[in-house]
């Protein structure tokens, strides 16, 4: 248990806990880009374990390699989209590739701090399939869905459904983090017959759910992984692919699918107006869908993979992604909505939740 508990700390940066708040189908390859080796690339992503596999996959082996120098800018979304919107009005701005959640870069694209991205200077996006193409602004990188991780060793009949996790007998037992609070925002608006964009609702239960069972909230998913591991929760609400990663560091933990069908969330990056180096943020589009590099990652992080052609074993593809019932019943957020109420959520969580 101590070794399942340091690892679940050892990826979190202290900046990491003090600002914790907040497919298959190919196409005929792109044309391929030369570039010069050499260079600076600053990268904004979260920290820890997020950032450590980014590294270890995709930026040493793939884009340090060609000579080029990434300097990382690492922090939670909320104050890097912060700094990004800070410099809208300067002639040249200081990052050069963003990563975000997809609905996070719908709001700035909104705000017009994002370049449309040329999808022919990335080869690798060829293997995207459609139905992931979703924007000219975006490069989409890794998915998942909000799902109920329990300890089954402790809790033999899991709730079924998010709605389920309202029932009294659940007091002090379940987890949740603030990183997820826009999700949670949703789950509870999408239960008894609703939707994801009925917030009023969904905040109103969200204040049921902390009266009837006094949910532990923690600052960041090691915090609410190391909650699991040593039994200070049972169940935890959380992506499909946290639960899998603590799962393989040897958790006694198991994953149901909700019956309203779990909350998508994708990944991916973007590229600002003011980059000061646009021609290397393409060379690390490419890179970030590299066929042997999303296998790596979807391994390590249990993520499913954006690039429909990566080398992932049959098996691995069925663990990461969800079934095709699954699929159908994802709940995709609308983005225009989230992006109209994120900061009015995130304010509401941190005062009447997070508290």
């Amino acid at each position: 248990m101590a070794r399942l508990i340091d690892k679940a700390f050892k990826a979190t940066s202290r900046r990491d806990v003090l600002r914790g708040l907040g497919v298959v189908g190919m196409t005929l390859a792109a044309p391929k880009f030369s570039y010069a080796a050499g260079g600076t690339l600053v990268v904004s992503n979260w920290g820890g374990d997020w950032n450590d596999r980014t590294v270890r996959f995709v930026e040493q082996p793939l884009v340090e390699s060609q000579g080029i120098r990434i300097v990382r800018d690492l922090g939670m979304e909320p104050e890097r989209k912060a700094k990004l919107l800070a410099e809208r009005r300067l002639r040249r701005g200081s990052i050069d590739v963003m990563h975000l959640n997809q609905g996070d870069v719908y709001e700035m694209h909104n705000q017009e701090v994002l370049a449309d991205i040329d999808q022919s200077k990335i080869a690798n996006f060829a293997d995207v399939p459609e139905t992931l193409k979703t924007a000219s602004y975006f490069v989409p990188w890794l998915y998942s869905g909000v799902v109920i991780i329990y300890n089954k060793d402790k809790v033999p009949n899991p709730p079924k459904s998010y709605e389920e996790l309202w029932d009294p007998k659940w007091a002090g037992k379940i987890g949740l983090t603030n990183q997820l609070y826009f999700n949670y925002v949703m789950m509870a608006g999408l239960i008894k017959g609703g939707n994801v964009t009925n917030a009023e609702a969904g905040q109103q239960r969200l204040l049921e759910l902390k009266e009837k069972t006094q949910p532990k909230i923690y600052a960041a998913h090691q915090h609410l992984q190391a909650a699991l591991v040593t039994g200070e929760v049972d169940i935890a609400i959380n992506y499909k692919a946290r639960g899998l990663q603590w799962i393989n560091d040897g958790a006694p933990l198991a994953i149901q699918y909700p019956g309203e069908g779990a909350i998508a969330v994708m990944f991916g990056a973007c590229l600002p107006k003011r980059a000061p180096s646009p021609e290397l943020a393409y060379v690390y589009f490419n890179a970030m869908l590299d066929r042997k590099a999303m296998a790596q990652l979807a391994e390590a992080s249990f993520y499913a993979p954006a690039n429909g052609a990566s080398e992932l074993s049959p098996e691995l593809r069925a663990k990461v992604d969800f079934s095709p019932e699954e699929q159908k019943a994802l709940n995709f957020p609308d983005y225009a909505y989230v992006a109209q109420n994120t900061a009015g959520w995130l304010e509401w969580w941190n005062k009447n939740v997070a508290v």
